[in-house]
């Protein structure tokens, strides 16, 4: 009898493992589909530009579509670089506040997104960032005059380029410290660290950059903790500013405050 109970018991054992074993493989493959997510709007729409932008084209290893407005010569560019959802349209209500400021600016749209080839994955999104920071040099915009602004998952694209370069600035919206720990709260039962493959290790990365940072984050937000931002905050041992917001989840609101708030940023880096 206890042959037959120990003989029941590694049966079940070995199905749990191969259960196990089959979704952790699933789950591998098929990873960049819960990461990124083109076709979905977790964002605001808040009607059309109020401002003339220049549609442009970015060549990364495909054609990378973006909007470029351009106030005047003498103010920094924003670079702005998205989160994992969503198309260029969703940012259109930050795009009408950075318009009122003394900025131009170029939002782009990673491969995947908005109608561009290829697929998003954390080497290529940082290469199509590359690439948009070169265009702007092309165009005479130097690396100086440039402030990186990340959004969510474009934190850690912000991260990645200005741990190589110096810009005048960098924002962090919203900002976690990697993947890995991100992924970890969300599916605390597979072994992340083994299967993850874009693993955005901002924490590792946040004191290699010398340029001043703004920090925003919403303290309860549910999709990245807000100790997330703090931590990436309190890690930076360089000039730095922040906006937490006892109120925003997050997305956050584009309130007086916080335009105020990078506006006093954008004043500090002159």
């Amino acid at each position: 009898m206890k042959k037959k109970t120990k003989m029941i018991f590694l049966k079940i054992l070995f199905y749990i493992f191969v259960i196990y074993f089959s979704v952790s493989l699933i789950i591998y493959f098929y990873q960049r589909n819960l990461m990124y997510h083109p076709g979905a709007n977790n964002y605001l729409n808040e009607g059309p530009l109020n401002h003339k932008i220049d549609k442009i084209y970015i060549n990364s290893d495909k054609n990378l579509i973006g909007w470029h407005h351009k106030k005047n010569k003498n103010f920094k560019t924003l670079l702005f670089f998205h989160g994992n959802a969503g198309k260029l349209d969703n940012r259109i209500y930050k795009l009408n506040e950075f318009a009122n400021l003394n900025l131009n600016y170029l939002i782009f749209a990673y491969r995947g997104f908005s109608g561009n080839e290829g697929k998003p994955s954390e080497q290529g999104i940082y290469k199509d960032a590359k690439a948009a920071k070169e265009w702007l040099n092309s165009n005479n915009v130097n690396d100086q005059s440039i402030i990186l602004y990340g959004e969510s998952l474009g934190t850690a694209v912000a991260i990645e380029l200005a741990k190589e370069n110096k810009f005048a600035g960098v924002i962090l919206e919203s900002p976690f410290t990697s993947m890995e720990i991100l992924a970890q709260k969300f599916y605390p039962y597979l072994p992340v660290k083994m299967i993850l493959k874009d693993k955005y290790k901002s924490i590792d990365k946040i004191n290699k950059i010398v340029s001043p940072i703004l920090v925003i984050h919403g303290k309860k937000d549910k999709i990245v903790p807000f100790y997330m931002g703090e931590e990436i905050y309190k890690r930076f041992t360089g000039t730095k500013f922040k906006y937490f917001s006892d109120y925003d989840d997050h997305m956050i609101d584009f309130n007086n405050d916080l335009i105020n708030s990078i506006k006093s940023f954008i004043s500090s880096l002159n």
